[in-house]
């Protein structure tokens, strides 16, 4: 008697192991893991690295900044070539080791093996490209940081959005669609938590132009957008 298959799994099995790779993707969130990140010592870091700025004016920039690169990365996932392009990046140069030294990433000291993960310039033109003064902008405006130090501080944020991106990856055994989901349900989650910054976000990223949307900040009210930002962090 043959046994054609036996050591094949069953569709049922199949469809079992997908089910519980979805159910594992759902229910990771980059926004918790990235603010998991952001210890009351690495704000204070941030705010004296960028010349002295007020610390809760850095915090609200800081949730401002993690919420706009993580739109931008779910919107450079959103189709297969950038998906893939996505998934190489990390593969190259963002495992997550760069996470294991926050504070000297910050004060500019990181391993010579390190320097292509820690460009946070390199990191934004790719990321948001034309639309980087637009971002800016819009998050100094919601935070109250004047524009140069909130592209400092978004030059230094890159990289640790990067790194926690490329960790989780790793440690999840994430393939090309499960990074892509991965961002399209944070993106989703943040967006379910009435984030208003996110739908300012997605304006901005589909703007046209160099994605300055000050109007739109304006007409949905910095003191709700600023309550928002700093709620997280009291």
């Amino acid at each position: 008697m043959f046994n054609f298959g036996r050591n094949r799994p069953s569709l049922f099995s199949e469809k079992l192991f997908d089910q519980k790779i979805k159910n594992k993707i759902m229910s990771l969130n980059l926004m918790d893991m990235l603010q998991g990140n952001m210890s009351d010592a690495l704000i204070d870091q941030l705010s004296n690295q960028i010349g002295g700025a007020d610390r809760q004016q850095t915090a609200k920039a800081t949730e401002g900044i993690m919420t706009t690169l993580m739109g931008a990365l779910a919107k450079n996932a959103s189709t297969p070539e950038g998906a893939s392009s996505l998934f190489n990046a990390l593969e190259k140069d963002h495992d997550g080791g760069i996470l294991n030294d926050l504070s000297g990433l910050i004060g500019g000291n990181v391993r010579p093996e390190q320097q292509r993960a820690a460009n946070g310039m390199g990191i934004l033109k790719h990321l948001l490209g034309g639309k980087q003064n637009g971002a800016i902008d819009m998050i100094s405006q919601m935070s109250g940081l004047d524009s140069g130090k909130t592209g400092n501080l978004m030059s230094m944020l890159a990289p640790i959005i990067m790194g926690t991106l490329g960790q989780t990856k790793r440690q999840q055994g994430l393939d090309v669609g499960g990074i892509a989901s991965l961002l399209t349900n944070s993106v989703a989650t943040q967006r379910g938590s009435n984030n208003p910054t996110m739908d300012l976000v997605t304006r901005m990223l589909d703007a046209d132009g160099d994605g300055s949307i000050v109007d739109d900040v304006a007409s949905k009210g910095l003191g709700i957008l600023s309550r928002f930002l700093g709620r997280k962090r009291r």
